[in-house]
């Protein structure tokens, strides 16, 4: 039998799509009611009851982006010290946890972010995520997964044309995670390097066009190194 995992944040966006799409993994979702991150007695009787040897730990807070500018306790709770808990929990029932971070920790202005560079947010919610992964990298039966992606179809109207990234859709990461829930450490997720507008163009030829103020709390080049990535899913999946 394949080997449980636990999947927080089970209404989820991202949730949803793995879900639908994933064919390979043994996954149970886990909603607000079946499990409390911010309850650390929720999360060991889960623990208990369901046995788990691995959890991706996909809840937290993201969109919109100024709700960690503007509630800043709400984004602490969530993304922080909801990690916290599942860590903790994680090292006492020797569960292994992977956790969905983002290439916002990186300060994205130079671009081509390998996994060893220092990390810098330059707004609140990669800030709040570089904190979910400060607690999840003192655990060592951990891996993080530095992922920039997006839900298809794009939901807004307009995309920057100067905003550089490596987004790639849901689904495209639902096919990777067989692949690295045995690594542990950092590994950078996404795809080609292009502008968010370039990216959204090839699915809707009608997205208009947008640019982002240079003084924005957008970090303008935001790409990671992927060769670790590319060389484990090498010849098994591209994009």
């Amino acid at each position: 039998m394949k080997r449980l995992i636990l999947v927080t944040g089970g209404n989820g966006r991202f949730a949803k799509i793995l879900k639908k799409e994933n064919k390979k993994l043994n996954l149970k979702f886990l909603n607000k009611k079946d499990l409390n991150i911010l309850n650390l007695n929720s999360i060991e009787k889960c623990f208990v009851k369901l046995k788990p040897k691995l959890i991706f730990h996909c809840a937290g807070l993201s969109r919109p982006m100024k709700i960690h500018e503007e509630n800043i306790s709400k984004s602490i709770d969530l993304n922080i010290i909801g990690t916290a808990n599942m860590v903790k929990a994680c090292e006492k029932y020797n569960v292994k946890i992977i956790y969905f971070s983002t290439g916002y920790v990186y300060e994205g202005k130079k671009g081509n972010y390998s996994e060893k560079d220092p990390v810098k947010p330059i707004n609140n919610y990669g800030l709040s995520k570089l904190g979910g992964e400060a607690s999840v990298l003192m655990y060592k039966n951990s891996l993080v997964l530095r992922i920039t992606m997006m839900e298809k179809p794009f939901p807004y109207k307009k995309a920057y044309t100067n905003l550089i990234s490596n987004f790639m859709y849901h689904e495209d990461l639902v096919k990777i995670l067989p692949y690295v829930i045995n690594k542990k450490g950092i590994i950078n997720i996404g795809g080609n390097k292009q502008s968010i507008y370039n990216f959204v163009k090839k699915s809707n030829p009608s997205i208009k066009k947008d640019k982002l103020n240079k003084n924005s709390n957008f970090p303008l080049n935001q790409t990671m190194n992927l060769k670790i990535i590319n060389k484990i899913i090498r010849n098994k999946y591209k994009f």
